[in-house]
């Protein structure tokens, strides 16, 4: 199997899993469903990934890494409240992009696994996410708050109940209420 092949297959068996994923959670999906709607056999799945758990992990990576690059870039920004604000609108827009894997991440055991697995990769990583959020010396009401802001924004973000919105409806007041709940002023129209 040539290169070009071989990425194109996995891209498509990616793209497939996601789309069961969604459909029929991580666990009801086999490996044997991911297969037959590629149209290819079990053995060519095999090829590129050994279990299940590494085709989950693979459909999460690309928005996990996406969400390092915003807290990297957000942690370099110069104040405490352009480092919140550069989070709260990178993290809100990831939300929107990819609104069936985040509603995934926030409802489904094997997706959050995979996600688990992949933060406590990268030890640093949650304490990074936090610390913009909270500062250096939190309370406990300002831990509580962070991990309100991220969870409500990922759950609102991929509910079915929101499905309908437009992306811009969806952005606009998701960031409403982030701001809201951060004390952040309002933005300018630009």
């Amino acid at each position: 199997m040539d290169v070009v092949h071989a990425e194109d297959t996995r891209t498509r068996l990616l793209n497939t899993a996601l789309r069961l994923f969604t459909e029929h959670g991580v666990e009801g999906t086999s490996l044997q469903m991911i297969a037959d709607a590629l149209g290819v056999t079990k053995a060519a799945v095999y090829y590129h990934f050994k279990t299940k758990a590494e085709i989950t992990e693979s459909v999460a990576e690309p928005v996990l890494l996406e969400l390092e690059g915003i807290v990297d870039d957000a942690r370099a920004q110069r104040t405490r409240g352009a480092q919140i604000d550069h989070l709260l609108d990178g993290f809100v827009d990831l939300v929107v992009r990819h609104r069936s894997l985040v509603a995934l991440f926030s409802s489904d055991p094997g997706i959050a696994r995979a996600i688990e697995k992949s933060v406590h990769s990268s030890a640093s990583f949650k304490n990074r996410l936090l610390e913009i959020l909270v500062g250096p010396d939190p309370d406990l009401t300002a831990i509580v708050t962070a991990q309100v802001l991220l969870a409500g924004i990922a759950v609102a973000g991929g509910s079915p109940e929101v499905a309908s919105l437009d992306d811009e409806t969806l952005r606009e007041t998701l960031l409403t209420v982030g701001r809201k709940l951060y004390n952040r002023p309002r933005r300018r129209a630009t």
